[in-house]
């Protein structure tokens, strides 16, 4: 069943507008009596059916709320180097998937991709459409932001200033086991920092560290950037998260 996010309070009734709108009339080729899973911005779930269209809008009317909390009780971010389209946009996608609940593209030395301002909104625009629609297919009772693109300079000042656990996954880390590292941690609120496919400068490692950062390996294989976010988020949710439950 298709499932909606709604931007207010689930009521009796409802009126969905815009993109969502549009998509359940001329792409579903919707007709009354059919039913979607709505999400409001509290994290609300109901079961819905379309009772009437409009040429703006789908009216729903609650049939049944629904107990679906799909949440992790982990505060999980994954600040990612950019990479190369395509790799990114299935970094994102996953993030999702494997319960992030923020992404945070970085530009750092070795990125392959170099964007001007106009084209980083507009990737920072598409990383978010792919970011809600895996929301929607993955069951998941809150959207994630796609932050814009931020360089690692900026990233290491604002995590230093904020206190938060940064776990970042580098290359050259030979002793401390991503595991070992998580089960040191006791706060609920972790940024996970991969770089990119050129990996990290020992400057930037340096940096990383200085302002706090947690140093980890993730095995003795050289894993692509893209297997590395996966890898690095279901560990992160494993231990931390709810993967291991």
């Amino acid at each position: 069943m298709r499932r909606l996010f709604y931007k207010g309070h689930l009521s009796e009734t409802i009126a969905i507008t815009g993109p969502d709108a549009h998509h359940l009339m001329h792409v579903m080729r919707a007709k009354p009596g059919q039913e979607v899973v709505v999400v409001d911005d509290a994290g609300k779930v109901g079961r819905m059916e379309m009772v009437a269209f409009s040429p703006e809008a789908v009216t729903l009317k609650l049939r049944e709320e629904l107990a679906a909390d799909t949440e992790s009780p982990l505060e999980l971010i994954l600040a990612q180097c950019l990479l190369k389209a395509d790799k990114m946009d299935t970094v994102v996608q996953k993030a999702v998937e494997l319960g992030a609940t923020g992404v945070m593209p970085i530009r750092s030395h070795n990125c392959v991709v170099r964007y001007d301002a106009k084209k980083a909104e507009s990737r920072r625009s598409r990383w978010q459409k792919i970011a809600d629609e895996a929301a929607k297919q993955c069951g998941r009772t809150a959207l994630v932001e796609v932050c814009p693109i931020a360089s690692l300079a900026s990233f290491c000042t604002a995590m230093q200033q904020e206190g938060t656990e940064v776990v970042f996954c580098y290359e050259n880390e030979e002793q401390e086991t991503a595991k070992a590292c998580l089960q040191k941690l006791a706060g609920k609120r972790i940024v996970l920092l991969i770089g990119p496919e050129g990996g990290f400068t020992l400057e930037e490692a340096e940096a990383v560290m200085a302002a706090g950062g947690h140093s980890v390996t993730l095995g003795p294989r050289i894993l692509r950037a893209e297997t590395a976010a996966i890898a690095g988020l279901s560990i992160v949710q494993y231990e931390k998260g709810d993967l291991g439950s």
